[in-house]
Protein backbone atom coordinates (compact mmCIF):
# COMPACT_ATOMS: atom_id res chain seq x y z
CA UNK A 1 0.00 0.00 0.00
CA UNK A 2 1.13 3.60 -0.81
CA UNK A 3 2.09 6.19 1.98
CA UNK A 4 -0.53 8.68 1.56
CA UNK A 5 0.15 12.03 -0.74
CA UNK A 6 2.53 10.19 -2.92
CA UNK A 7 1.78 9.24 -6.66
CA UNK A 8 2.47 6.41 -8.60
CA UNK A 9 5.82 4.24 -9.41
CA UNK A 10 7.80 6.97 -11.61
CA UNK A 11 5.36 10.04 -11.04
CA UNK A 12 7.83 13.02 -10.09
CA UNK A 13 5.51 14.27 -7.44
CA UNK A 14 3.74 17.92 -6.55
CA UNK A 15 5.10 19.90 -8.98
CA UNK A 16 4.98 23.20 -6.71
CA UNK A 17 6.37 22.20 -3.84
CA UNK A 18 9.75 23.11 -4.63
CA UNK A 19 8.97 26.45 -6.20
CA UNK A 20 7.29 27.15 -3.21
CA UNK A 21 9.87 26.29 -0.97
CA UNK A 22 12.80 27.89 -3.68
CA UNK A 23 10.36 30.78 -2.73
CA UNK A 24 10.17 30.89 0.59
CA UNK A 25 13.82 31.03 0.79
CA UNK A 26 14.79 33.26 -2.08
CA UNK A 27 12.51 36.43 -1.77
CA UNK A 28 12.97 36.95 1.92
CA UNK A 29 16.65 36.64 1.26
CA UNK A 30 16.70 39.39 -1.43
CA UNK A 31 14.66 41.58 1.36
CA UNK A 32 17.37 40.73 4.01
CA UNK A 33 19.62 42.09 1.58
CA UNK A 34 18.01 44.89 0.34
CA UNK A 35 17.73 45.84 4.52
CA UNK A 36 21.56 45.11 5.12
CA UNK A 37 23.09 47.01 2.18
CA UNK A 38 22.82 50.24 4.13
CA UNK A 39 24.43 48.67 7.40
CA UNK A 40 26.85 47.24 4.63
CA UNK A 41 27.15 50.60 3.25
CA UNK A 42 28.25 51.87 6.76
CA UNK A 43 30.05 49.64 7.62
CA UNK A 44 32.35 49.73 4.67
CA UNK A 45 32.76 53.20 3.62
CA UNK A 46 34.32 55.01 7.24
CA UNK A 47 37.17 52.72 6.78
CA UNK A 48 38.12 54.38 3.42
CA UNK A 49 37.29 57.78 4.47
CA UNK A 50 39.56 60.38 5.10
CA UNK A 51 39.91 64.05 7.47
CA UNK A 52 40.74 65.57 4.24
CA UNK A 53 39.81 64.45 0.46
CA UNK A 54 42.46 64.34 -2.52
CA UNK A 55 41.93 65.92 -5.78
CA UNK A 56 44.85 65.68 -8.02
CA UNK A 57 45.40 65.97 -11.77
CA UNK A 58 48.14 66.11 -14.69
CA UNK A 59 49.20 69.45 -16.82
CA UNK A 60 50.04 69.02 -20.36
CA UNK A 61 50.30 71.66 -22.95
CA UNK A 62 48.47 71.08 -26.55
CA UNK A 63 52.17 69.64 -28.08
CA UNK A 64 51.75 67.14 -24.98
CA UNK A 65 54.91 68.21 -23.15
CA UNK A 66 54.34 67.89 -19.00
CA UNK A 67 54.00 71.55 -17.44
CA UNK A 68 56.33 71.38 -14.36
CA UNK A 69 56.74 74.05 -11.51
CA UNK A 70 52.80 75.51 -12.24
CA UNK A 71 51.53 76.62 -9.45
CA UNK A 72 47.44 74.91 -8.74
CA UNK A 73 45.44 76.25 -6.16
CA UNK A 74 42.28 75.57 -4.13
CA UNK A 75 39.36 77.74 -3.61
CA UNK A 76 35.86 77.17 -1.16
CA UNK A 77 33.06 78.12 -1.80
CA UNK A 78 33.56 81.81 -0.38
CA UNK A 79 36.59 82.17 -2.47
CA UNK A 80 38.71 81.46 0.18
CA UNK A 81 42.34 79.29 -0.45
CA UNK A 82 42.31 75.82 1.25
CA UNK A 83 45.12 74.28 -0.40
CA UNK A 84 47.78 75.20 -3.24
CA UNK A 85 51.11 73.08 -5.16
CA UNK A 86 53.04 73.04 -7.34
CA UNK A 87 52.89 70.44 -10.78
CA UNK A 88 56.37 67.98 -10.44
CA UNK A 89 58.55 67.26 -13.59
CA UNK A 90 55.51 64.83 -15.16
CA UNK A 91 53.08 67.75 -14.54
CA UNK A 92 51.32 65.99 -12.04
CA UNK A 93 49.51 67.82 -9.01
CA UNK A 94 48.25 66.94 -5.84
CA UNK A 95 45.84 68.93 -3.32
CA UNK A 96 43.85 67.91 -0.68
CA UNK A 97 40.12 70.22 0.37
CA UNK A 98 38.69 69.70 4.18
CA UNK A 99 35.34 68.10 2.98
CA UNK A 100 32.81 67.29 0.77
CA UNK A 101 31.68 70.20 -1.51
CA UNK A 102 31.85 72.53 -4.14
CA UNK A 103 35.40 73.92 -5.09
CA UNK A 104 37.26 76.06 -7.84
CA UNK A 105 40.74 74.79 -8.99
CA UNK A 106 42.58 77.74 -10.62
CA UNK A 107 45.81 77.74 -12.05
CA UNK A 108 48.26 81.12 -11.86
CA UNK A 109 48.84 82.26 -15.25
CA UNK A 110 52.44 83.83 -14.33
CA UNK A 111 54.07 80.57 -12.81
CA UNK A 112 52.88 79.32 -16.72
CA UNK A 113 56.02 78.60 -18.88
CA UNK A 114 56.67 80.95 -21.57
CA UNK A 115 54.77 80.20 -24.85
CA UNK A 116 51.95 78.68 -23.27
CA UNK A 117 48.84 79.46 -23.98
CA UNK A 118 46.00 78.83 -21.38
CA UNK A 119 42.41 77.85 -22.56
CA UNK A 120 40.66 77.10 -19.74
CA UNK A 121 42.50 77.27 -16.08
CA UNK A 122 39.76 77.73 -13.74
CA UNK A 123 37.14 74.79 -12.60
CA UNK A 124 34.76 74.12 -10.46
CA UNK A 125 34.03 71.04 -8.91
CA UNK A 126 31.36 69.38 -6.89
CA UNK A 127 33.88 67.02 -4.45
CA UNK A 128 32.75 63.83 -3.15
CA UNK A 129 33.92 61.37 0.03
CA UNK A 130 33.63 58.47 -1.56
CA UNK A 131 35.10 59.06 -5.25
CA UNK A 132 39.01 60.18 -6.16
CA UNK A 133 38.45 63.66 -7.96
CA UNK A 134 40.29 64.18 -10.94
CA UNK A 135 40.33 67.84 -12.55
CA UNK A 136 41.35 68.68 -15.96
CA UNK A 137 42.53 71.87 -17.50
CA UNK A 138 43.07 72.85 -21.14
CA UNK A 139 45.92 74.42 -22.96
CA UNK A 140 46.02 75.33 -26.72
CA UNK A 141 48.59 76.33 -29.37
CA UNK A 142 49.17 80.18 -29.61
CA UNK A 143 46.28 82.35 -31.09
CA UNK A 144 43.93 79.01 -30.39
CA UNK A 145 40.80 79.48 -28.97
CA UNK A 146 37.16 77.75 -28.14
CA UNK A 147 34.44 78.21 -30.20
CA UNK A 148 31.67 79.17 -27.89
CA UNK A 149 28.36 79.68 -30.17
CA UNK A 150 25.32 77.37 -29.92
CA UNK A 151 26.00 75.86 -32.97
CA UNK A 152 29.45 74.41 -31.97
CA UNK A 153 28.35 73.56 -28.73
CA UNK A 154 25.38 71.19 -29.80
CA UNK A 155 27.63 69.96 -32.48
CA UNK A 156 30.04 68.93 -29.45
CA UNK A 157 27.76 67.73 -27.26
CA UNK A 158 26.15 65.76 -30.39
CA UNK A 159 28.85 64.00 -30.96
CA UNK A 160 29.45 62.82 -27.37
CA UNK A 161 26.07 61.57 -26.98
CA UNK A 162 26.36 59.49 -29.81
CA UNK A 163 29.48 58.27 -27.72
CA UNK A 164 27.96 57.84 -25.24
CA UNK A 165 24.87 55.95 -26.68
CA UNK A 166 27.18 53.56 -27.93
CA UNK A 167 29.19 52.85 -24.65
CA UNK A 168 25.23 52.05 -23.12
CA UNK A 169 24.56 50.17 -25.74
CA UNK A 170 27.10 47.68 -25.52
CA UNK A 171 26.02 46.83 -22.49
CA UNK A 172 22.70 46.87 -23.21
CA UNK A 173 22.62 44.61 -25.90
CA UNK A 174 23.20 41.91 -23.86
CA UNK A 175 20.56 42.59 -21.27
CA UNK A 176 18.06 42.92 -24.49
CA UNK A 177 19.06 39.40 -25.85
CA UNK A 178 18.87 37.89 -22.08
CA UNK A 179 15.32 39.36 -22.05
CA UNK A 180 14.74 37.76 -25.32
CA UNK A 181 15.79 34.05 -25.03
CA UNK A 182 14.66 34.15 -21.38
CA UNK A 183 11.63 36.37 -20.36
CA UNK A 184 13.95 37.11 -17.29
CA UNK A 185 14.55 41.14 -16.53
CA UNK A 186 18.20 41.20 -15.16
CA UNK A 187 18.19 43.81 -12.67
CA UNK A 188 21.43 42.34 -11.54
CA UNK A 189 22.93 43.01 -15.39
CA UNK A 190 24.25 46.35 -14.41
CA UNK A 191 26.94 44.48 -11.58
CA UNK A 192 28.01 42.79 -14.41
CA UNK A 193 29.37 45.58 -16.11
CA UNK A 194 31.05 46.81 -12.98
CA UNK A 195 32.61 43.19 -12.12
CA UNK A 196 34.01 43.08 -15.68
CA UNK A 197 35.71 47.11 -14.94
CA UNK A 198 37.18 45.72 -11.87
CA UNK A 199 38.76 42.28 -13.73
CA UNK A 200 39.95 44.53 -16.39
CA UNK A 201 41.29 47.05 -13.72
CA UNK A 202 42.94 44.21 -11.70
CA UNK A 203 44.65 42.61 -14.83
CA UNK A 204 45.78 45.99 -15.92
CA UNK A 205 46.85 47.53 -12.24
CA UNK A 206 47.57 44.27 -10.21
CA UNK A 207 49.12 42.09 -12.65
CA UNK A 208 50.74 45.14 -14.41
CA UNK A 209 49.27 44.01 -18.53
CA UNK A 210 48.53 47.25 -20.81
CA UNK A 211 44.86 47.59 -20.92
CA UNK A 212 44.26 46.66 -24.02
CA UNK A 213 45.41 43.10 -23.06
CA UNK A 214 44.04 43.51 -20.06
CA UNK A 215 40.14 44.47 -21.23
CA UNK A 216 40.62 41.48 -23.74
CA UNK A 217 41.35 39.21 -21.00
CA UNK A 218 38.62 40.64 -19.16
CA UNK A 219 36.57 39.85 -21.52
CA UNK A 220 36.84 36.45 -21.54
CA UNK A 221 36.06 36.57 -18.08
CA UNK A 222 33.52 38.10 -17.87
CA UNK A 223 32.07 35.91 -20.64
CA UNK A 224 33.26 33.17 -17.80
CA UNK A 225 31.06 35.20 -15.11
CA UNK A 226 27.88 35.23 -17.52
CA UNK A 227 28.02 31.05 -17.57
CA UNK A 228 28.30 30.78 -14.54
CA UNK A 229 25.27 33.10 -13.97
CA UNK A 230 23.27 30.42 -16.20
CA UNK A 231 24.65 27.56 -15.17
CA UNK A 232 24.64 28.04 -11.18
CA UNK A 233 21.24 29.92 -10.52
CA UNK A 234 19.08 30.61 -13.52
CA UNK A 235 18.91 27.06 -15.48
CA UNK A 236 18.01 25.53 -12.13
CA UNK A 237 15.24 28.25 -11.33
CA UNK A 238 13.69 27.54 -14.75
CA UNK A 239 13.46 23.78 -14.63
CA UNK A 240 12.15 24.23 -11.39
CA UNK A 241 9.19 26.26 -13.12
CA UNK A 242 10.39 29.34 -10.68
CA UNK A 243 7.91 32.00 -12.44
CA UNK A 244 9.37 35.60 -14.26
CA UNK A 245 8.16 37.62 -11.18
CA UNK A 246 10.24 35.17 -8.84
CA UNK A 247 13.08 35.35 -10.61
CA UNK A 248 12.77 39.43 -10.98
CA UNK A 249 12.96 39.47 -7.32
CA UNK A 250 15.94 37.28 -7.04
CA UNK A 251 17.84 39.46 -9.78
CA UNK A 252 17.16 42.43 -7.54
CA UNK A 253 18.33 40.57 -4.52
CA UNK A 254 21.69 39.44 -6.73
CA UNK A 255 22.59 42.98 -8.09
CA UNK A 256 22.46 44.08 -4.22
CA UNK A 257 24.51 41.37 -3.11
CA UNK A 258 26.68 41.57 -6.19
CA UNK A 259 27.22 45.25 -5.64
CA UNK A 260 28.09 45.22 -2.22
CA UNK A 261 30.84 42.40 -2.26
CA UNK A 262 32.28 44.50 -4.88
CA UNK A 263 32.14 47.51 -2.52
CA UNK A 264 33.81 45.03 0.15
CA UNK A 265 36.44 43.67 -1.97
CA UNK A 266 37.09 46.64 -4.17
CA UNK A 267 36.68 49.18 -2.11
CA UNK A 268 34.61 52.72 -2.16
CA UNK A 269 37.59 54.61 -3.50
CA UNK A 270 37.55 54.99 -7.62
CA UNK A 271 40.77 54.01 -9.21
CA UNK A 272 42.15 55.11 -12.19
CA UNK A 273 43.69 52.77 -15.26
CA UNK A 274 47.61 52.45 -15.76
CA UNK A 275 47.02 53.92 -19.20
CA UNK A 276 45.27 56.33 -20.66
CA UNK A 277 43.79 58.51 -17.90
CA UNK A 278 44.80 62.07 -19.30
CA UNK A 279 44.76 62.62 -22.88
CA UNK A 280 44.43 65.89 -24.86
CA UNK A 281 41.61 66.66 -27.23
CA UNK A 282 42.67 66.54 -31.05
CA UNK A 283 40.77 69.11 -32.85
CA UNK A 284 38.76 67.54 -35.51
CA UNK A 285 36.76 70.87 -37.70
CA UNK A 286 34.39 72.47 -35.43
CA UNK A 287 35.08 69.12 -32.82
CA UNK A 288 37.44 68.07 -30.43
CA UNK A 289 38.04 64.31 -29.12
CA UNK A 290 40.87 62.83 -27.12
CA UNK A 291 42.12 59.70 -28.72
CA UNK A 292 40.29 57.06 -25.90
CA UNK A 293 36.69 59.27 -26.70
CA UNK A 294 37.55 58.21 -30.99
CA UNK A 295 38.71 54.70 -30.42
CA UNK A 296 35.39 54.71 -28.42
CA UNK A 297 33.35 55.21 -30.82
CA UNK A 298 35.09 53.12 -33.73
CA UNK A 299 35.26 50.08 -31.29
CA UNK A 300 31.63 50.29 -30.22
CA UNK A 301 30.59 50.49 -34.12
CA UNK A 302 32.53 47.55 -34.90
CA UNK A 303 31.28 45.96 -32.39
CA UNK A 304 27.53 46.71 -32.95
CA UNK A 305 28.25 45.72 -36.75
CA UNK A 306 29.43 42.42 -35.52
CA UNK A 307 26.79 41.33 -33.69
CA UNK A 308 24.31 42.35 -36.37
CA UNK A 309 26.35 40.11 -38.89
CA UNK A 310 26.33 37.28 -35.87
CA UNK A 311 22.42 37.66 -35.78
CA UNK A 312 21.78 37.43 -39.33
CA UNK A 313 24.52 35.64 -41.27
CA UNK A 314 25.94 32.62 -38.16
CA UNK A 315 23.88 29.52 -37.07
CA UNK A 316 23.94 30.49 -33.71
CA UNK A 317 22.62 33.83 -34.31
CA UNK A 318 19.65 32.68 -36.33
CA UNK A 319 19.23 30.12 -33.10
CA UNK A 320 18.92 32.82 -30.73
CA UNK A 321 16.33 35.07 -33.14
CA UNK A 322 14.61 32.05 -33.53
CA UNK A 323 14.09 31.01 -29.76
CA UNK A 324 13.46 34.69 -28.96
CA UNK A 325 10.35 34.19 -31.26
CA UNK A 326 9.15 31.06 -29.90
CA UNK A 327 11.30 28.53 -27.24
CA UNK A 328 9.08 25.71 -28.06
CA UNK A 329 8.97 25.62 -31.25
CA UNK A 330 12.45 26.55 -31.71
CA UNK A 331 13.35 22.80 -28.92
CA UNK A 332 10.56 21.16 -31.39
CA UNK A 333 12.59 22.00 -34.58
CA UNK A 334 15.70 20.49 -33.03
CA UNK A 335 17.70 23.66 -31.26
CA UNK A 336 19.11 22.95 -28.41
CA UNK A 337 17.63 26.23 -26.05
CA UNK A 338 19.64 25.27 -23.41
CA UNK A 339 22.96 25.69 -25.32
CA UNK A 340 21.44 28.89 -27.24
CA UNK A 341 20.73 30.51 -23.54
CA UNK A 342 24.06 29.64 -22.45
CA UNK A 343 26.16 31.40 -25.11
CA UNK A 344 23.46 34.53 -25.10
CA UNK A 345 24.54 34.86 -21.13
CA UNK A 346 27.93 34.71 -22.20
CA UNK A 347 27.54 37.10 -24.67
CA UNK A 348 26.00 39.28 -22.66
CA UNK A 349 28.89 39.07 -20.28
CA UNK A 350 31.68 39.65 -22.63
CA UNK A 351 29.45 42.68 -23.64
CA UNK A 352 28.96 44.09 -20.72
CA UNK A 353 32.71 43.63 -19.62
CA UNK A 354 33.60 45.82 -22.42
CA UNK A 355 31.24 48.35 -22.01
CA UNK A 356 32.42 48.85 -18.39
CA UNK A 357 35.66 49.52 -19.63
CA UNK A 358 34.43 51.58 -22.42
CA UNK A 359 32.50 53.83 -19.78
CA UNK A 360 35.13 53.94 -17.29
CA UNK A 361 37.23 55.82 -20.02
CA UNK A 362 35.17 57.79 -21.19
CA UNK A 363 35.36 59.45 -17.30
CA UNK A 364 38.05 62.25 -17.59
CA UNK A 365 39.77 60.07 -14.85
CA UNK A 366 39.46 57.10 -16.52
CA UNK A 367 38.04 55.46 -12.92
CA UNK A 368 36.38 52.61 -11.86
CA UNK A 369 34.48 52.67 -8.98
CA UNK A 370 32.03 50.05 -7.33
CA UNK A 371 28.38 51.73 -8.27
CA UNK A 372 29.53 52.37 -12.04
CA UNK A 373 26.81 49.53 -13.49
CA UNK A 374 24.09 50.69 -11.04
CA UNK A 375 24.17 53.89 -12.00
CA UNK A 376 24.43 53.39 -15.70
CA UNK A 377 21.34 50.42 -15.25
CA UNK A 378 18.29 52.57 -15.46
CA UNK A 379 19.88 54.57 -18.59
CA UNK A 380 20.42 50.92 -19.85
CA UNK A 381 16.74 49.92 -19.36
CA UNK A 382 15.47 53.65 -20.58
CA UNK A 383 17.59 52.50 -24.29
CA UNK A 384 16.27 48.79 -24.41
CA UNK A 385 12.55 50.16 -23.51
CA UNK A 386 12.49 52.89 -25.78
CA UNK A 387 14.02 50.61 -28.90
CA UNK A 388 11.70 47.63 -27.64
CA UNK A 389 12.53 44.89 -25.22
CA UNK A 390 14.15 41.53 -26.77
CA UNK A 391 15.52 43.34 -30.12
CA UNK A 392 19.36 43.77 -30.26
CA UNK A 393 18.63 46.45 -32.91
CA UNK A 394 15.96 48.21 -30.93
CA UNK A 395 18.34 48.11 -28.21
CA UNK A 396 20.69 50.20 -30.18
CA UNK A 397 18.81 52.86 -31.47
CA UNK A 398 17.18 53.28 -28.41
CA UNK A 399 20.14 53.80 -26.53
CA UNK A 400 21.68 56.25 -29.01
CA UNK A 401 18.74 58.37 -28.38
CA UNK A 402 18.67 58.47 -25.04
CA UNK A 403 22.54 59.16 -25.02
CA UNK A 404 22.58 61.97 -27.49
CA UNK A 405 19.25 63.39 -25.42
CA UNK A 406 20.86 63.03 -22.22
CA UNK A 407 24.12 65.23 -23.59
CA UNK A 408 21.91 67.72 -25.50
CA UNK A 409 20.27 68.40 -22.08
CA UNK A 410 22.80 69.44 -20.54
CA UNK A 411 22.51 73.35 -22.67
CA UNK A 412 19.69 73.88 -20.19
CA UNK A 413 19.87 71.47 -17.35
CA UNK A 414 22.30 71.65 -14.70
CA UNK A 415 25.17 68.74 -15.50
CA UNK A 416 23.52 66.78 -12.33
CA UNK A 417 20.33 66.51 -13.90
CA UNK A 418 21.21 65.38 -17.33
CA UNK A 419 19.56 61.88 -17.08
CA UNK A 420 16.04 63.31 -16.98
CA UNK A 421 16.39 63.97 -20.50
CA UNK A 422 16.88 60.55 -21.19
CA UNK A 423 14.05 59.36 -19.25
CA UNK A 424 11.56 62.20 -19.82
CA UNK A 425 12.21 61.47 -23.99
CA UNK A 426 11.56 57.40 -22.61
CA UNK A 427 8.26 58.56 -20.89
CA UNK A 428 7.02 60.48 -24.43
CA UNK A 429 7.59 57.77 -26.64
CA UNK A 430 5.81 54.72 -24.28
CA UNK A 431 2.90 56.67 -24.09
CA UNK A 432 2.86 57.06 -27.83
CA UNK A 433 4.47 53.06 -28.46
CA UNK A 434 4.52 51.48 -25.46
CA UNK A 435 5.80 48.26 -27.44
CA UNK A 436 8.98 50.96 -28.02
CA UNK A 437 10.31 51.98 -31.23
CA UNK A 438 11.10 49.00 -32.90
CA UNK A 439 8.92 46.53 -30.50
CA UNK A 440 5.71 44.44 -31.57
CA UNK A 441 2.61 44.84 -30.59
CA UNK A 442 2.53 41.15 -29.85
CA UNK A 443 4.82 38.31 -29.19
CA UNK A 444 3.34 35.43 -31.81
CA UNK A 445 3.40 32.00 -30.35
Amino acid sequence: MRPPGRGRPGDPGPPRRPVRLLLTILIPAAALLGLAAPALAGAVVPAVTQETIPVDGTLRNADGTFLSGVTVEALDSGGRQVDQTRTDAQGRWELAVPAAGTYTFRIDPESLPPGTELLQGEVTRDIAEDRLSVVIFRFGEEGEGLDTSTASQVLRLLVDGIRFGLVIAITAVGLSLIFGTTGLTNFSHGEIVTIGAVLAWTVNVTLGVQLIWATLIAIVLGAGFGALNELGLWRPLRRRRVGLIAQLVVSIGLGIALRYAVLIFFGGRSEPFVDYTSQIARSYGPIALTDKDLTTIIVSIAVMIGIALLLQRTRIGKAMRAVADNRDLAASSGIDVDRVVLFVWMLGGGLATLGGVLFALSELSSTVYWEMGFRLLLLMFAGVILGGLGTAYGALLGCLIVGVVVQLSTLVLPVDLKYMGGLAVLIVILVFRPQGLLGSRARIG
